[in-house]
């Protein structure tokens, strides 16, 4: 099968999954209610909950979903060969991914906006809503941590600094097209084109730029980005979502998705084929391919992080319970395209089968595995695909590493926000207890937030190897790219959480549950072979961090499965517990 025709049976795939499926969910499953009043009116405070257009939510929803994951994930996975890539990336976004976060979004919508941290509460009980937040605080704050590294390393001197400019730009352009249609200044559509012209613009003054005649010496330091990263995470954090996060991600969907079309049209007509074999069963220094490749992927097929999205920004927005089937399992679709994209670039782009032979890039699971080298690999490949429009290489990669820098600035900004209303319930959750304490506000909050994502930014582990001579040789990590290989089990375990929830809240409405219930034992039983997996190995390199962390995190998901289960034999012993919604 040529790749041109492997592609088109994907992308056929996706439609009928979303014309046939999702409309059976959201009809007979779901039965969701145009007439239904949705948190984003009930509770209007143009701060946090503020009904918005469905093109405009779904630009929001998209943009912070789509980080740098659904392109690493698909980037590091290939070395399995193409085909387990393809595969879990289709079907696992079509019957996990999709009706994970759709299912999410649900939840939340009719659970007055809550998170799926809080959501736990009513449907398992009050120790699993603890157990939910501390797994989504590591998660959020790990992932963002390590984003922040990424995007830092990016925008270094010798890497990608023409990003910096159309980034920063756009936040302008963003906050002033907010401020004006909040003001009625003018309409969305003209001030969305206005918007986005300027953007490409910025986008061809940085390429052509370069770094202005500044020296490496002169330029900022990778300290002095992340600072400047985190201190614009806060801003987004504390912000009302009109002024900058609703604005600045709609018209930087726009780029996303020219760039996705970019790319999709470019690989079409270079009539390229697959370089990759199709299957490796064991490349050097791998794990197993089986679980390990739907761990990898993560996200481009199914992540725990976009039920945070889901139940956390987006839900707070909904206009009409009908539009959670385009934006919820719609959105997962367009992210599932990202990572077949980068499937795609990375096995029948600029890498050739001496990528997976001797002194390849795929020769090995260690030359491979690190964020710099799959993000290199995939705009390289991408790059590739929009030289067929007659752009000089050096252009074409710019414009995609501008794209890598807008998905990852798109998913940091929502998730601080994210990470922001996960400690306000915490604490929220222990002043009820104590029955005083703080009283949760957006800036307090922030604040947490912004300091547990520097934590993993900044904060450097020690590391001694010993060699046989006897020397030792001390090196330091950045905690978030020590605690990086956790991030995929996290991840992963979050999602298959979140499915329990949703298969229980099915369960007490008396409706079928074998789509859900499915996809969270799948995702459940493969996550934590994987966890075990992982903690021997961490145990066998002696990684003291790794393995306390890892057996944390396996404790609190073993617990929470004991919690679902406990809370199911509660309610075969209980009538009437019946649930709103």
């Amino acid at each position: 099968m040529t790749a041109a025709v492997a592609v088109a049976l994907c992308l056929a795939a996706y439609a009928a999954g979303y014309v046939v499926y999702s409309r059976w969910l959201a009809r007979k499953l779901f039965e969701l209610d145009p007439a239904a009043a949705t948190p984003a009116h009930r509770f209007q405070d143009d701060i946090d909950f503020v009904p918005t257009r469905p093109s405009v939510l779904f630009g929001h929803h998209f943009a912070s979903i789509t980080g740098l994951a659904p392109m690493l994930g698909p980037a590091v996975a290939v070395i399995w060969g193409w085909v387990p890539a393809l595969i879990w990336v289709v079907l696992g976004a079509l019957f996990v991914g999709c009706v994970h976060d759709f299912s999410a979004l649900v939840l939340s919508v009719r659970h007055d906006g809550r998170s799926v941290g809080s959501i736990a509460e009513v449907l398992l009980g009050t120790r699993a809503k603890s157990l939910f937040h501390l797994i989504i605080f590591f998660g959020v704050a790990l992932a963002m941590g390590v984003f922040v590294i990424a995007i830092a390393g990016l925008f270094a001197h010798g890497a990608y600094p023409q990003a910096i400019l159309p980034s920063v730009g756009l936040m302008v352009v963003a906050a002033a097209i907010g401020l004006g249609l909040h003001r009625g200044l003018f309409r969305l559509g003209p001030a969305a084109c206005v918007g986005f012209l300027m953007l490409l613009g910025l986008i061809v003054v940085a390429v052509r730029a370069g770094t202005l005649g500044i020296t490496a010496e002169q330029w900022p330091s990778a300290g002095s980005l992340k600072g400047a990263l985190l201190f614009y995470g806060f801003l987004a954090s504390v912000l009302p979502v009109w002024s900058l996060l609703q604005p600045r991600d709609f018209i930087n969907s726009l780029l996303l998705y020219l760039g996705l079309a970019g790319m999709y049209a470019g690989f079409f007509l270079s009539g390229n084929d697959f370089e990759a074999p199709p299957i490796v069963a064991h490349p050097d220094g791998a794990p197993p391919m089986l679980p390990f490749v739907f761990i990898t992927i993560a996200c481009g097929a199914a992540s725990g992080f976009h039920a945070l999205v889901s139940s956390g920004t987006t839900a707070k927005q909904l206009d009409n319970e009908t539009h959670a089937r385009p934006i919820g399992y719609g959105g997962m679709v367009g992210e599932s395209l990202l990572a077949l994209i980068a499937v795609v670039a990375c096995t029948a782009g600029v890498i050739r089968s001496a990528g997976w032979e001797g002194g390849g890039l795929y020769h090995s699971w260690h030359a491979i595995k690190s964020p710099g080298a799959a993000l290199a690999n995939f705009i390289d490949g991408g790059a590739s695909f929009l030289t067929e429009f007659g752009l000089e290489t050096d252009v074409a990669r710019s414009f995609v590493a501008v794209v890598v820098v807008s998905f990852a600035l798109t998913t940091l900004d929502s998730a601080t926000r994210l990470l922001r209303y996960n400690v306000e319930e915490i604490l929220e959750s222990a002043r009820r207890r104590r029955g005083r304490g703080w009283v949760p506000n957006r800036y307090l909050s922030s604040v947490v937030a912004v300091a547990a994502i520097g934590f993993f930014c900044f904060y450097e582990l020690r590391e001694e190897a010993i060699a046989a001579d006897g020397s030792v040789t001390v090196t330091t990590r950045q905690a978030g790219m020590a605690l990086w290989q956790l991030f995929g089990t996290t991840n992963q375990l979050l999602a298959g959480l979140t499915l329990l929830l949703a298969t229980r809240y099915l369960a007490r409405r008396s409706k079928p549950v074998w789509m859900t219930a499915l996809p969270m034992f799948f995702m459940l039983g493969s996550t934590l072979i994987a966890m075990v997996g992982n903690l021997r190995t961490f145990v066998d390199r002696g990684e003291t961090p790794l393995v306390v962390v890892g057996a944390v995190l396996l404790v609190l998901a073993v617990w929470l499965c004991i919690e679902g289960c406990l809370a199911t034999r509660r309610d075969r012993h209980t009538a009437g517990t019946g649930l709103e919604g």
